[in-house]
């Protein structure tokens, strides 16, 4: 039922884009701490109105 030319679902294709993009966003997490001073949760916290 697995069809190799899906690019939905668990599929190799689904799975390295997701770990493609989830290194990118780590690596923004990182770098915005280290330019802000701020983790992330503060940085959220800086913005919310209360």
């Amino acid at each position: 039922m697995s069809d190799p030319k899906s690019y939905a679902g668990f599929t190799d294709f689904a799975e390295t884009w997701n770990g493609r993009l989830a290194m990118i966003g780590f690596v923004l997490a990182l770098a915005t701490e280290a330019l802000t001073g701020q983790g992330i949760l503060g940085q959220i916290a800086s913005v919310l109105p209360f």
